[in-house]
């Protein structure tokens, strides 16, 4: 939970410990852990999208790591060290493990600062604005058809008429 009132870098690191913390004492569900701000007063579109990417990381981290005669890679130390480049970053067994391993984020930022620039210096709520965007774009849920959403109508006050429910929305704007 967070106290901000929009997802900012207190929204991020209030939601990050209080998560992290609560994962990592054992907990294994939740509520409330994403998209909501303000003390639970608010939701944010973006913030869904930011807080699964903060949820991913931090379940990767109570999963832990594994140690094994694998992982250890005594082989692969021994090839690189006495063998090879004397360096792992291009070795075919750290290569997988960071495939295995390692979490690559949705909207979190990991490209270099000329990239950055290159692909126009967002930040992650520009990145999870376009995401949210995009989804509603595109994404048209098909739980039932026209028939059912009749009777729906028929029964409770929908104001929002179906042919619209699939044009493109919008967001508030930025």
């Amino acid at each position: 939970m967070t106290d901000s009132k929009i997802p900012d870098a207190q929204s991020g690191y209030e939601k990050g410990y209080t998560v992290s913390l609560a994962a990592h004492s054992g907990a294994n569900m939740v509520y409330e852990s994403a998209g909501m701000q303000a003390s639970l007063l608010g939701c944010c579109p973006e913030s869904y999208v930011i807080d699964n990417d903060m949820l991913g990381a931090i379940n990767r981290t109570v999963r832990g790591i594994e140690v094994n005669d694998e992982t250890l890679a005594l082989d692969p130390i021994r090839e690189v060290c006495l063998e090879g480049p004397g360096h792992y970053l291009g070795h075919e067994q750290t290569l997988n493990r960071m495939q295995s391993d390692y979490l690559y984020p949705i909207v979190g930022d990991r490209e270099n600062i000329n990239n950055w620039i290159e692909q126009g210096s967002t930040d992650v709520v520009q990145r999870a604005r376009k995401i949210v965007q995009d989804t509603l774009d595109s994404h048209f849920p098909k739980n039932w058809d026209e028939k059912i959403d009749e009777k729906i109508r028929e029964q409770f006050p929908v104001r929002l008429p179906r042919k619209k429910m699939k044009q493109k929305t919008f967001l508030m704007e930025t």
